[in-house]
């Protein structure tokens, strides 16, 4: 099969994408994706925070 390839503006393939991303929740059972979501809390919540200037520091001192 023959292959095409077409340029998009980024406008349209940014909105491509979240249409995509929409459709793909939509199919998901609403149950799945709370419990889902429940688990990302609770690791972001884990993972702690995040000193970005000092991880800058640390890196420039090496």
């Amino acid at each position: 099969m023959p292959k095409v390839t077409v340029s998009l503006p980024s406008d349209l393939l940014t909105d491509l994408d979240r249409e995509a991303a929409w459709r793909e929740l939509e199919q998901q059972d609403p149950q799945e994706l709370d419990a889902a979501l429940d688990r990302a809390r609770v690791a972001m919540r884990a993972a702690g925070s995040l000193d970005a200037t000092g991880l800058m520091r640390a890196e420039r001192g090496r």
